[in-house]
């Protein structure tokens, strides 16, 4: 005898499905709500590469975790503060060489947290002494003879004084420093002195960042030599094919003088790794932890930030219109912060 189920029966399993399929709904869009309910504060610092980075993590927060971000602006020690205060919930870059003293005051009122490099692993190495490469190997499409084919290090420099003459000191060459009043224009006036360079080369102080910046833009289009000081992570870096000058490793006892203001060192020593972190308020983290799950795979390589900064620079973009067209660029990347569903949600988005 064939047994053929009941209208209530029947009524019972589409009810079952129903309630089965209403669960599963209400479950995927619980899954894509923000896990706090305010809005997410990111530091802004005026900078560039963190100016990017602020931009790229609220628009996966935004776009990816349906919360509301946004950022806020301000300079280091003012955010820093706010994030220990709560009032800033999510730090880009907290840059721990600068920053050590407050942030461990921070740490011991167990207000903050660090979440890993921002940049490449154990610290930025970029901080240091350049030359164009062509200065050193050439440059056969620019019709550019190597320059100076035997230039390696800081102790080479003498022997190519004339190279990089001072127009304005014609017995000297001249070195590009930093502007006066930056902390690296102490060092590295100090690194003149301790390498025994200062009797060769004249200490060019230039009046701004962006006057140092037009001389290395100048020099490198006219295929000209210069040697200068520069940072990263820096569209500089980015756009520009460079040669960084040997020196000796880096000795925290010697580094240590030079960034004490005349204090006349008989050795220098390389700059140390630019500890570059990301940092959250503690209580925000422990409140978002799918988020804070992100926030630690969060990370690229210098090298790409300064491609980013270069192109940001070159076609004169801002940081929210950068991070927008990194996203469309770069699934490769991106997507191995975020679980696959929140990658989907960041794609269907763009």
């Amino acid at each position: 005898m064939r047994h053929t189920s009941s209208p209530l029966a029947r009524l019972a399993k589409l009810s079952s499905a129903g309630l089965f399929a209403l669960a599963a709904g209400y479950s995927t869009q619980a899954s894509a709500a923000c896990e706090v309910d305010k809005t997410i504060h990111i530091t802004g610092m005026s900078w560039s590469s963190n100016l990017f980075m602020a931009e790229l993590a609220k628009d996966i927060l935004e776009k990816g975790y349906d919360c509301k971000a946004e950022r806020i602006p301000g300079e280091t020690i003012a955010m820093l503060t706010a994030l220990i205060r709560g009032d800033a919930d999510l730090m880009p870059e907290m840059w721990m060489n600068t920053m050590q003293d407050l942030w461990e005051k921070g740490k011991k009122q167990d207000k903050v947290e660090a979440f890993g490099d921002t940049y490449d692993q154990g610290g930025v190495d970029a901080e240091a002494w350049y030359v164009p490469r062509y200065v050193v190997e050439g440059d056969d499409k620019r019709g550019i003879k190597a320059m100076a084919p035997d230039l390696k290090s800081v102790s080479d420099l003498p022997k190519y004084k004339e190279l990089f003459k001072d127009p304005e000191e014609p017995e000297k060459g001249r070195f590009y420093n930093c502007p006066t009043g930056w902390n690296c224009e102490v060092v590295n006036s100090n690194k003149l002195v301790g390498y025994g360079l200062d009797s060769t080369f004249s200490n060019f102080r230039p009046g701004t960042g962006a006057a140092l910046k037009a001389a290395i833009a100048t020099n490198y289009k006219r295929g000209k030599p210069i040697v200068f000081y520069y940072w990263g992570p820096t569209d500089v870096l980015g756009k520009y094919d460079l040669v960084r000058l040997q020196e000796p490793a880096y000795d925290k006892a010697v580094f240590d003088q030079l960034i004490k203001p005349d204090s006349k060192p008989d050795k220098a020593t390389a700059y140390p790794k630019s500890i570059i972190l990301k940092a959250a308020n503690k209580e925000f983290a422990q409140q978002a932890p799918q988020i804070m799950a992100f926030w630690q795979k969060f990370n690229i390589s210098n090298d790409e930030i300064n491609k980013v900064l270069a192109m940001m620079d070159d076609n004169n973009i801002e940081a929210e219109d950068a991070a927008s067209q990194f996203l469309k660029e770069h699934p490769e990347l991106w997507s191995q912060w975020v679980p696959a569903e929140v990658a989907a949600r960041i794609k269907a988005a763009l």
